[in-house]
């Protein structure tokens, strides 16, 4: 249950105001100057491979840390549990707009130029991307990493962070293909963002709650028996 959590939390990650505008602009990006239309498709498909495997890389990366973080602070589960579940709560009241943390509002620009777009210029983008977006898209990747601290193993956190990173791309490898077809979804997404946001922002609230009051690892024992 909790791994379904987190590709959800990536898939919402896509949708989000921060990345879904730019997706067109990505694309066109990592065409790479293919000339026709099964060549261009390929490159782009080649180099947003790469994309993605950049910004897994990092996320996993930092899963890892969070992983280890919990390792160590493993003999106050309790507390952890409440601190984790009271952040994932918070960053759930601030993404259904009840009130607004402004370091979740923004982006950080790196000052780097990428003038051939290959799948090794792609994996250095994808982790100027996964460093530079972070805070814009910090609400739903804070969350996953609370769940991360909350697994109390490196392996685990890996594992919790590697499907966040899934869900996040699986989208963008879509968009390499079928770009054209997908554009009337943009649009209704873009006319519901006040509703998907409320809905996300509810779900991360619950998750928060169980985890504060011990609920959430009982009912993914449940499932998992």
């Amino acid at each position: 249950m909790e791994y379904l959590l987190l590709f959800l939390e990536g898939l919402v990650t896509f949708i989000s105001p921060c990345i879904l505008p730019m997706i067109p602009v990505y694309i066109s990006f990592f065409s790479g100057g293919g000339t026709g239309e099964s060549e261009k498709k390929g490159s782009v498909a080649w180099n947003v491979a790469g994309f993605i495997l950049g910004f897994t890389i990092v996320f996993t990366l930092i899963g890892a840390l969070a992983g280890t973080f919990g390792a160590l602070i493993k003999t106050h589960q309790i507390v952890v549990n409440i601190m984790c579940g009271a952040v994932i709560a918070v960053f759930g009241l601030n993404y259904m707009g009840v009130f607004k943390l402004r370091f979740l509002a923004k982006s950080y620009k790196i000052d780097y130029e990428i003038k051939t777009v290959r799948f090794v210029s792609s994996v250095l983008f994808g982790m100027i991307f996964s460093i530079g977006w972070t805070p814009c898209v910090g609400t739903f990747l804070g969350s996953a990493l609370m769940i991360a601290v909350s697994s109390k193993e490196a392996a685990k956190g890996i594992i919790m962070l590697l499907i966040y990173s899934l869900g996040l791309g699986i989208p963008f490898m879509l968009c390499a293909f079928f770009i054209d077809s997908l554009k009337g979804a943009f649009s209704f997404l873009k006319k519901h963002y006040d509703l998907i946001n409320k809905i996300s922002g509810g779900i991360l609230v619950v998750t928060g709650i169980l985890m504060m009051t011990g609920m959430f690892y009982r009912i993914i024992s449940i499932f998992t028996i």
